[in-house]
């Protein structure tokens, strides 16, 4: 069996990477699931939408090694959990994450098989324009969320690949061929690799064995 890999997906708030991410649904692809502090809202799952731990539990997950990544965020704890990430990838499946530019750093330094990508709209002027169309915040808001944005692309040669959203289809089926190319390679197919090697037949022996198949 192939191994999985664990496909990091970064970007500006704008850039399309939820979207995305939520087309991504094919059966060898797997949603990484975050560990939480803070309380579940009406429709939200444990194990599904969230893990919703304590305050403690979360902290003992961060103690302990067993978060690959973790950040506060309004009085929040947020972070991946390793142990599922390893699961799903012992199981040849590729989990998505979706995470900002800092926790992405923190993974790539852990999992050094991880695959980074980072979405970036086709300019700033096309980023501004999704970010008031979707009138879900303020002006002030949106100024930060650019000034963030210049910020965040500082960083994209640490990622592996840099896809240009314009149509989210194209962008999601380029996201698909991205991991499609990453399965190909040996040290994912060791199985593969493994039982060619471990075949001893000499080239007499194929050939005869050809011929009498004929």
């Amino acid at each position: 069996m192939r191994k999985g890999m664990l496909v990091i997906i970064s970007g500006p708030s704008g850039s399309g990477k939820g979207t995305a991410v939520k087309k991504l649904t094919r059966n060898d692809f797997a949603l990484s699931i975050s560990m939480t502090t803070r309380e579940p809202r009406p429709s939200e799952i444990n194990g599904k939408d969230y893990f919703f731990v304590t305050k403690e539990q979360f902290l003992e997950a961060r103690d302990s090694g067993k978060l690959l990544e973790h950040a506060e965020f309004v009085g929040n704890m947020y972070g991946t959990p390793k142990d599922y990430v390893e699961a799903q990838i012992l199981s040849g499946r590729a989990v998505i994450l979706e995470i900002d530019v800092e926790g992405a750093l923190q993974i790539k330094e852990k999992v050094e098989e991880s695959i980074s990508i980072f979405l970036m709209p086709p300019s700033f002027e096309e980023l501004a324009e999704r970010l008031i169309n979707r009138k879900t915040e303020d002006l002030d808001t949106i100024v930060r969320r650019i000034k963030r944005a210049k910020h965040e692309i500082e960083y994209i040669n640490k990622y592996d690949y840099l896809v240009i959203n314009e149509d989210i289809e194209k962008t999601v089926s380029q996201i698909t061929s991205i991991i499609d190319s990453e399965y190909l390679k040996p040290h994912r197919n060791k199985d593969f690799f493994d039982h060619i090697k471990g075949e001893n037949y000499d080239a007499s022996t194929i050939i005869l064995r050809t011929n009498d198949n004929t």
